[in-house]
């Protein structure tokens, strides 16, 4: 399996085992490692059974007004934005997140904020056969989780996790 970490985070693949398939033909990834999971699938040319995008990052219904404003904040004090970040991230449950955090930069976050879910890709991406599951946690602090789980349902296989935040944990 070819997985894709989430922004500032690495190793975080092993709180999802239950939602992964460990296979040469899946790619999967988490938040900010989701977007990239699916650039990847849809300009490989390798077969892809399987592509599990777990809590997208999805701010495309965001104002221009947020993407700025989250932009300064991380720009201005980096520690304190990850900390809360992390926190956000680890909600609803205690999870302490620290041991899997990496250096992340500007661009890094503007990308994952700026980025478009394009309908057009995820057909493409389903045409060539590819599965794509969705799962998103009903309490995450991070995304918009009802936008998101509006955007996908209907074009991919998409779940929704009562209690779960964007680790998909409660």
């Amino acid at each position: 399996m070819r997985y894709f970490n989430g922004f500032s985070l690495r190793g975080e693949e092993r709180f999802f085992s239950e939602y992964l398939i460990q296979s040469d033909l899946c790619v999967a990834g988490f938040s900010y490692g989701a977007q990239q999971a699916v650039e990847y699938v849809y300009s490989t040319t390798q077969r892809v059974d399987r592509l599990i995008l777990l809590s997208p990052a999805f701010f495309q219904n965001q104002k221009p007004s947020f993407i700025r404003t989250q932009l300064r904040y991380f720009k201005n004090s980096r520690e304190a934005y990850i900390q809360q970040f992390l926190a956000n991230a680890a909600y609803p449950s205690q999870v302490d997140l620290s041991a899997f955090l990496r250096s992340s930069t500007d661009e890094e976050l503007e990308a994952l904020l700026s980025y478009q879910w394009e309908n057009e890709k995820i057909r493409r991406i389903t045409d060539r056969g590819t599965i794509i599951e969705v799962f998103l946690g009903s309490e995450d602090k991070i995304i918009d989780a009802p936008a998101a789980f509006d955007f996908f349902a209907g074009k991919t296989v998409t779940y929704w996790i009562k209690g779960a935040g964007h680790l998909l944990m409660d």
